[in-house]
């Protein structure tokens, strides 16, 4: 089965930078979109970025002023690298996998900026 493990995330300071890591097992992995998407507390969970099979990205409202979406198919993995954090970019980062209609999603990372 998909299984979706993220990594990365912890404590940083306003200004300071974070690179996320989402490693995908039990699937095709070049075949499926790739996403990452975060909820904040009392808040919906909304897109960050993603990328597909090809390399095209999009982002969220905002974000790719700051962050940047990669994946390595070789090693199975997406990355989020973050930059220039704010404290309204704390939130638990998810991961998500998508094949046609289907979403799979890791349990998620918590990111917190503040001083």
């Amino acid at each position: 089965q998909v299984q979706l493990v993220e990594s990365g995330g912890g404590l940083v300071q306003p200004g300071g930078s974070l690179r996320l890591s989402c490693a995908g097992s039990g699937m095709s992995f070049r075949l499926y979109v790739m996403g990452w998407y975060r909820q904040a507390p009392e808040k919906e969970r909304e897109l960050v970025a993603t990328i597909t099979t090809s390399g095209g990205v999009k982002y969220g409202e905002s974000m790719e002023e700051r962050f940047t979406i990669s994946r390595d198919n070789n090693e199975n993995r997406i990355y989020l690298q973050m930059n220039s954090l704010k404290p309204e970019d704390t939130a638990v980062y998810y991961c998500n996998a998508r094949l046609s209609t289907r979403d799979w999603w890791g349990q998620g990372t918590q990111v917190t900026v503040a001083s």
